[in-house]
């Protein structure tokens, strides 16, 4: 009779027990990468994309999706191996909205929504532009915006020869509590002076704009 043979019942129970335990915890350190243990994940998934006009294609079709990331590693991987904004070619722009929304205004996570717009000359491209830029993006990854964050879609920097503009997208411009706070966030967050207004803007009312501007549905 061998060793195997003399174990009784319980023996072989706890045994059986102890394997089980071992296999579930191999399963649950299968199912995370190696790389996600020592990476920080973010909340959502982010997608940046980059915009180029070309006369033979369609304003959609130049919308360009760069990449994708979902840790706070990876955003400054991706961040730090691109062209800073201010060095972007006039009638340019980038991107960053949470994964599975466009930067359009027909996306269905956008056209019932606005954006907090923000003007800048052209001396503030040398100065400011990429500091602003690179602290919306921080503001957003980061749900800087506490319960509010939710109603962020993403944010858009264009490059344009009378003055750059940076927006951050919200969903819904009937939710005028959130819309308030993520402007106070972020004029308090850009050291915009008091003085300087920022001003919200409805997607539908910017599509029908007769003049150069549309009106401001909110200020801060």
């Amino acid at each position: 009779m061998n060793e195997n043979d003399k174990k009784q019942p319980k023996e072989e129970e706890e045994e059986e027990a102890e394997v089980e335990v071992e296999a579930e915890a191999k399963g649950e350190e299968g199912d995370v990468s190696p790389e996600m243990l020592i990476k920080h994940p973010l909340q959502n998934m982010w997608t940046l994309w980059f915009f180029k006009i070309e006369n033979n294609r369609t304003w959609e079709d130049c919308q360009m999706e760069i990449a994708s990331f979902n840790t706070v590693e990876d955003f400054w991987a991706l961040y730090n191996h691109i062209e800073p904004a201010s060095h972007l070619k006039l009638g340019c722009d980038y991107s960053m909205f949470k994964e599975g929304i466009k930067p359009m205004w027909e996306d269905e996570h956008n056209c019932k929504g606005g954006r907090w717009l923000i003007n800048l000359n052209k001396q503030q491209r040398a100065t400011e532009l990429d500091n602003f830029w690179m602290e919306v993006l921080l503001l957003m990854i980061g749900e800087a915006f506490s319960e509010h964050s939710d109603e962020v879609c993403g944010a858009v920097v264009n490059v344009r020869s009378k003055g750059d503009k940076i927006g951050v997208w919200t969903a819904d411009v009937k939710k005028g509590e959130s819309i308030l706070k993520i402007g106070h966030v972020l004029k308090v967050r850009l050291n915009i002076p008091r003085h300087v207004t920022i001003g919200f803007q409805a997607h539908k009312d910017t599509m029908v704009k007769s003049g150069s501007t549309a009106k401001n549905r909110f200020t801060v």
